[in-house]
């Protein structure tokens, strides 16, 4: 935890909200801004602090 991540993945909505599967159906649930959801089922690269044992707060994401 408090590690930066850079993170580029598939954005996916789930019940606990915006998240990246990243290996074997594991994944990072994403803290960020509303307008990231324009990138849903696009190719994204996402950078930000791990605030959890899988959840990043987001600094940044935008298209890969």
């Amino acid at each position: 935890m408090g590690t930066r991540h850079r993170v580029t993945r598939i954005l996916k909505d789930s019940r606990r909200g915006l998240i990246l599967e990243i290996a074997d159906g594991d994944v990072y649930a994403l803290d960020c801004e509303r307008d990231a959801r324009k990138h849903l089922g696009q190719k994204v690269t996402v950078e930000g602090i791990r605030s959890g044992f899988d959840r990043i707060d987001v600094e940044w994401i935008g298209a890969a």
